[in-house]
């Protein structure tokens, strides 16, 4: 890696589809066994359409998709209610905390690009949709891997979650960071990107390694190139109207964008 911040005080990664789990397929596993241990199958589309926020909320807004609300209504002859959901989100948790074991693996160069700024003085911060206890399961694995960031927050962490602004925020505070401005959010889904950009950060959308185009890595390596690229920019235009100041492929893109972001920042710019 040749590029050399003097700005950027820290950069905040998402962590399935940005740093481990390429595809982020890890949540997904999860929400469609959770669905279907309770006779209601989901398909990957619905599943992915709330990702990015707090888990609970997750499983709320899936019951609240008209298709599967129907199927639940004639399954059990009733809506779904909040005693419901709290069932659902119990039962979910051991199901991810599974999932995310089986796909804790680091995205290819993210050990590289993460160290190289650690080694430059660029503060490392993580947050997630996921609660403390599945975090619990997934920092162990990132650090054999290599991964330890030095701030780890997570949705139970803050008041609310994603896209308001505040994980972003409170990694800020405990890394202890001078300037907002200087600080940048990576995340593979809109709502990561949305938070980044309600915090006042320099927001970096990941459209390949993650949500938008969910797919693991042979899978992704497989597909013809003009299929790649269609993948591409349709991830790519998701993420640049949530707002994303950048879009990349993967984390092994982020060291071009943090030089551009260093040049804007000399200039005077900000997110």
């Amino acid at each position: 890696m040749n590029f050399i911040p003097t700005s950027i005080e820290a950069v905040i990664f998402d962590w399935a589809g940005t740093t481990v789990d390429f595809g982020s397929l890890a949540p997904i596993c999860a929400f469609q066994r959770l669905f279907k241990a309770n006779g209601v199958d989901i398909t990957t589309a619905e599943a992915r359409e709330p990702m990015g926020t707090e888990k609970r909320e997750h499983i709320t807004r899936l019951t609240q998709m008209p298709r599967i609300a129907s199927v639940w209504q004639e399954k059990y002859g009733k809506a779904v209610s909040e005693s419901d959901i709290d069932r659902l989100y119990e039962e979910f948790v051991p199901y991810q905390i599974e999932a995310i074991q089986e796909r804790a693996h680091l995205i290819p160069d993210a050990k590289t690009v993460i160290q190289s700024l650690q080694e430059k003085g660029v503060k490392i911060g993580a947050n997630t949709g996921y609660n403390r206890e599945m975090l619990a399961a997934l920092l162990p694995v990132a650090a054999d891997y290599g991964y330890r960031p030095d701030s780890s927050v997570c949705s139970e962490d803050t008041p609310v979650g994603r896209p308001a602004p505040a994980m972003s925020l409170l990694n800020a505070v405990q890394l202890g960071v001078s300037h907002i401005a200087h600080c940048v959010k990576v995340d593979d889904t809109t709502m990561g990107v949305e938070e980044g950009v309600n915090a006042g950060m320099w927001s970096v959308g990941v459209a390949i390694s993650g949500n938008e185009t969910g797919l693991d890595l042979d899978e992704w390596q497989s597909l013809p190139e003009a299929q790649q690229q269609a993948y591409r920019e349709n991830a790519t235009a998701k993420l640049n109207n949530a707002g994303a100041h950048y879009v990349i492929d993967s984390i092994a893109d982020l060291p071009a964008v943090l030089v551009t972001i260093e040049e804007r920042l000399a200039k005077g710019e900000r997110p």
